[in-house]
Order: C-alpha cells, then structure tokens, then sequence
C-alpha cells in the first residue's frame, strides 16, 4: 500500500498563515501526511493511490460547526443524524457539535451516550453532543467526561420542556462548579412575555411575522447576556454565548485572538446576512430565536468578525417542514435549516465586504477548534486528521430543490452565492459527493481536558 492514500495538488490552499497554490498529501490512516506551497513533488503525483488536481479552487480545513440541532432523536420526521450529516459535509461542514433539546432531552449521560451510539452508525460528518442543563441535574453535568462532551447547553430564555434554567441559585451553582465549557442561549424571558403580552393587546392573535423581531427584541437579548456574562466573570465560569444578534452585546466581549479568553460568543449566517427588512421577502422562513435585527445590527455583527470581538460563525441549524413555518408571529415555529449553505454564504460576504476566505476559515474552522479544544482537526497541519472541503468560485441560484436537509427548504430559496462545495473528504475519505459504498466516515470528536476556573 502506498504511503499517500490522496494526493490533492493544483489547490489554493488557505489555513493559518497559508494562502497560496500548494498541495497536500493524506496518508492511509486519514491524517494529513505533508503538505506544502507550489507544485506537487513529482514522487508524490507518481506514488499516491488517488492524484486529485484540484484546477486551482480552494482547498480548506472542513467547518467545525458548533451549533445545530439534527432532531435526533424523537423529531425525526423534520430531520435526524443522517440526513443532516449528508447536509453538512456538502455545505463543507466535517464535523458538528448538537444541541440537546430532542425527546427525550439530552439531560443524562445515559441520554447522550445513546446519540453517540446513534451517530456512529449514521453520521457522515464528525460529531459530539452538549449536555442540557435544567434546575436539577447538577449532579449529571458534575460526573460528565467533558474529553467526550462538548461542555453543557443552558437555556436562559424560553426552551422546550424543563430546560429553562431559571432557578438562580441552581444558574450560580452551575457557573461556579461546571468545570467544562458552558454554552447559553441569552434571551430574557420576561421581557419576551412582556412584548408579546403588549403586542397581542394592541393587534390581537394576528401579529404580523415581522413583529418577531419587536416580541424578541434587543432588550431581552442585552439584558439576559449582560446578566450571564457578568456571572461567568464573577465565577470564573468558561461561558460561550451562542446566536449573538444585536450590536448591543458587542461591548460585552473582548476582541482579540480566542486563545485564552473565558467569554466568547457566537453568531450565526443568518444575523449576518438577513435584518428585519427582509420579512418582507422571505416572511417566516427567517423566523428564527434570537430574531434577526436591523440592518445596523447586521452591519454591526459583520465588523465586529474583522474586529475579533465575535470568536465564531455556527449554524444554529434548526430544521422544521415547511408546513410548520406557516403562520404569524405567534404561530409560526422558530428555526431555518442551514448547515448546507453557511460556508458558502459567508465566503460570498468576502466578495462584497472586507471579510477574507482567510478570516472566513478561522470564524469556522480554528477558532471553534480552539474555543471547543478539539483534538487534531480544524487546521491544515501535518498529523491532523484529513477533513477536507475543496471550494470553487461559481455563481450559482440556490433553491429548495437543492436542499439535502429532510425538510426540503431554505430561507435562501432565490439567493445567490458566489461559491460552491464541490468536495469533502472526512478523516481522508471522501463524504461528498457521497462514495457508492454510502458508509459513515464520521468520529467522535475528543476535547482537551477543560481548564479549571480562574
């Protein structure tokens, strides 16, 4: 067997520090072998079992999304493991951290250890899980192997079930003894109410969808990240705030490399591309918790990516049918499938903005790496493990018709893009265009050991 199993060559290659026409070479045991600028030693091009020359289209470490929701297990019939992994690795995305809100919850580790079970029978994308915390299973989040769990979710707004943490001696509990890596959705509850109450006196049931983004309005999200953000400083907690959405909350966060910093954040594609404005267009298929905001609000979040005040682009990639997004404000469910789409979204912002493919790859692919303290990928170095995506600039239409997520749709439907994921390879095999064998080529992700509190 030849010691290079894939030889890509002819490729731009863009991680770290490196931006330029190179190769890189994967070994038979699906870690990256060598890699280098120029051409290919002719050796290599001679030797390897799969010479790939890439016609100089980009060639960059897979995302690490940190952020989604595949519905598995108990509401598969809007998305599960499977289908959305297929979803992620041809948007680009190699591996995928999610979220706990399933039925059952995944509040033990008895729950996650049957999504691990789960995932590594289906999954073509790499994958770990959160932890949900609730008022009560202090005890669980205390016993957890954060080497092989994510860290743990906290819903500090409305949430499904009994994961609406707001028993604020079982919060402060959580962000004083919780060694690992504390994720929070940050909307205030009562505000929430407070708007919605107001809003369903002054127009009834029948409050336009747009009014969303006046029911979850920035006030709730100042208010309920202030008040966490303050509590992880007062504990020394790792906090990580997700689905940031208002210029509000930049002041919160610290700029500067995420190596280090105990309170990171979050932001998503669709803050970063859609405001308020675009109901008009779109109408619930943006319907999303956080709401999108205004335009400066989206402005404002796009700098704060050149400004490293924000530490990473995730997904919150939450499917529903589409006959679950018809309706109102009040109606209509929260959430948009976009996990197949966001590396080429935010590489499009390159185009048009000063973001880089450059500063692109480290929002979703370093700094996840290094915010998570996953082990050996999210880079383009020797002895990482070979996830791989192969992007090409090409204008393309996106449409429901492309959609691989079980849903079928995309608030993207008519919006064009300026690149497109023309390959992916997971621990060096080949996850898109998907191999005829099928076969599931994705890990469990491993996490450094959490640093204790400061």
């Amino acid at each position: 067997m030849s010691e290079i199993a894939l030889l890509i060559h002819n490729a731009r290659l863009v991680s770290e520090n490196i931006d330029a026409r190179g190769w890189l070479a994967v070994g038979p045991d699906g870690d990256i072998a060598r890699l280098g600028a120029g051409d290919a030693p002719s050796e290599l091009i001679d030797s390897a079992s799969e010479v790939l020359d890439a016609g100089g289209d980009m060639l960059l470490p897979g995302a690490i999304d940190g952020h989604v929701h595949f519905r598995d297990p108990g509401l598969t019939h809007k998305a599960d493991i499977a289908t959305e992994s297929r979803a992620a690795v041809a948007g680009g995305v190699t591996s995928y951290i999610d979220m706990p809100n399933t039925a059952p919850q995944t509040t033990t580790m008895c729950d996650l250890e049957a999504k691990m079970a789960r995932a590594a029978g289906v999954s073509v994308a790499n994958y770990a899980f959160y932890l949900g915390a609730t008022n009560s299973n202090l005890p669980e989040l205390l016993a957890a192997d954060y080497t092989r769990v994510a860290g743990v979710k906290l819903f500090l707004g409305s949430s499904t079930g009994n994961m609406l943490v707001d028993n604020p001696d079982s919060l402060r509990e959580i962000f004083t003894r919780v060694p690992a890596l504390i994720a929070v959705h940050a909307e205030h509850e009562a505000t929430i109410a407070e708007n919605r109450r107001r809003l369903v006196a002054e127009l009834g049931d029948d409050i336009p969808v747009e009014r969303h983004s006046d029911i979850r309005d920035r006030r709730a999200c100042l208010i309920s990240t202030r008040a966490a953000v303050s509590l992880a400083r007062q504990t020394g907690a790792r906090l990580h705030v997700l689905h940031v959405s208002t210029s509000d909350e930049l002041s919160l966060f610290t700029p500067g490399p995420v190596a280090g910093k105990r309170v990171t954040a979050e932001t998503c594609p669709q803050y970063l591309v859609f405001s308020r404005d675009d109901y008009a267009s779109r109408g619930s298929r943006i319907k999303c918790n956080p709401a999108v905001k205004d335009a400066a609000d989206r402005d404002a979040l796009r700098q704060a990516l050149l400004d490293g005040v924000i530490d990473c682009v995730a997904t919150d990639h939450a499917p529903h049918l589409l006959s679950e997004k018809q309706g109102n404000a009040l109606t209509a469910v929260s959430g948009m499938p976009m996990i197949q789409f966001s590396l080429p979204m935010m590489l499009t912002l390159t185009l048009s903005t000063p973001l880089t493919p450059a500063l692109v790859v480290r929002l979703m692919a370093h700094n996840p790496a290094e915010l998570y303290g996953v082990e050996r990928r999210g880079f383009l170095r020797p002895g990482y493990r070979a996830d791989l995506t192969l992007v090409r600039r090409e204008d393309w239409t996106v449409t429901d018709a492309d959609v691989l997520s079980r849903c079928r749709w995309t608030p993207l439907d008519g919006l064009s893009l300026g690149f497109r994921v023309v390959a992916t390879w997971v621990n060096g095999r080949r996850a898109f265009p998907a191999p005829p064998s099928g076969a599931p080529c994705g890990e469990p992700l491993r996490f450094a050991p959490p640093r204790p509190h400061s």
